[in-house]
């Protein structure tokens, strides 16, 4: 059971209330944004989630993807569903699966009306949103589903504005800290401040008590007039194709209930993956799109089981380039690095990325793999 951690009213009403911003400078976004932070977020890690993100991605991957977890021994149901495992300090997170943990609980009420929460918003004025890309570190030891309280701390590490005025777009680094909780923190007074100084940083590099790091980059943009949105769904993007062919890939055409369930698994009510009108009168856009987290899933869970055994996902880096749709197919794909990169410190370096329709470039993303 994932334990959301509400929002107090005050709070969000001080993030309902931001006014637009008068100037565009870095300087002023900043001021803005970095008072917004926000209380820890806390979530029993339990298996359910996990298992029901794994259910939703399986008849998407190969069958021996599937067969080969730990899922895989336990007793199925009559409709051949594995069975839900019991929490155990021996059963590993994984990969990208954090992102179905952790998530706010925001009321019906303050929700922007894109159907997104206005905690790291610059803004009325970018009304639209897009997850730019990001990272993931994870720690020596994988995050367990214990059953236990764990706790998620955030923090804006950066705000920068690209573009000419009225074409801008404000990108906002969010960095989050996933660690254990410690019982006698949550809900005391100073419990927030008790649990930043255990888990963050000022310094990104450094970890602390931190289990596993992650790095979102979100580009807000100004809206568009019906036109614009009609004049973007006909003109597309640019095509770039990758420089390399694949060692390995695996393509899947994501249907509107992947998407649909992947947004309940994760809280996230935006429009752009569950309103096809929405996404071609108000964005732009052709169809629904694809999860900027969700391509992140796929990547780490194709990298992670062609990667061979006795290795684990040490860290990934990751950036969208191009827009992926519901029912279009949508290539994941791996290659490992040939440079003196590989072998040092036992890691070694894989270039990955997504390949549209077309095979342009959607994603382009490098990872690190080390012994397990």
């Amino acid at each position: 059971m994932v334990a959301f951690a509400p929002l107090s009213r005050p709070v969000l009403r001080s993030f309902a209330r931001t006014s637009p911003l008068r100037c565009l400078s870095t300087s002023n976004l900043k001021d803005t944004l970095f008072p917004h932070r926000l209380p820890p977020v806390y979530s029993d890690l339990t298996p359910s989630s996990s298992h029901a993100l794994a259910i939703t991605l399986s008849s998407f991957l190969p069958a021996q993807w599937t067969t080969a977890s730990p899922v895989a021994a336990l007793p199925r149901n009559n409709a051949g569903t594995p069975a839900l495992p019991p929490p155990s300090s021996s059963l590993p997170l994984a990969p990208s699966h954090h992102l179905v943990y952790f998530n706010p609980a925001i009321p019906a009420e303050y929700l922007l009306p894109d159907g997104t929460d206005p905690l790291q918003s610059p803004g009325s004025q970018y009304p639209r949103r897009m997850w730019a890309g990001g990272y993931v570190r994870w720690g020596e030891r994988a995050v367990p589903l214990d059953g236990k309280r764990w706790v998620c701390v955030e923090g804006i590490r950066d705000v920068t504005v690209k573009g000419r005025e009225g074409e801008e777009k404000v990108f906002v680094g969010i960095e989050r800290r996933i660690g254990q909780a410690d019982g006698v923190e949550e809900g005391r007074e100073g419990s927030e401040d008790a649990v930043r100084q255990r888990l963050w940083a000022e310094n990104e590099e450094e970890w602390g008590e931190s289990w596993l790091i992650e790095r979102r980059n979100i580009v807000f943009m100004r809206g568009r007039s019906p036109a614009e949105a009609k004049a973007g769904v006909a003109k597309g993007g640019k095509v770039v194709k990758p420089q390399h062919a694949p060692d390995f890939s695996h393509t899947i055409v994501p249907t509107p209930s992947l998407l649909f369930r992947y947004s309940a698994l994760t809280f996230n009510a935006h429009a752009i993956h569950l309103d096809p009108a929405y996404c071609r009168d108000v964005e732009g856009h052709r169809d629904l799109l694809f999860h900027g987290p969700l391509s992140l899933t796929f990547l780490t869970t194709l990298l992670h089981n062609s990667i061979g055994p006795g290795r684990r996902v040490a860290s990934i880096e990751y950036r969208n380039v191009a827009p992926m749709y519901c029912n279009e197919p949508v290539k994941f794909c791996g290659r490992k690095a040939a440079d003196k990169s590989n072998g040092e410190d036992g890691m070694e370096r894989y270039d990955v990325w997504v390949e549209t329709p077309e095979g342009g470039l959607a994603v382009k993303g490098t990872a690190w793999t080390t012994a397990a």
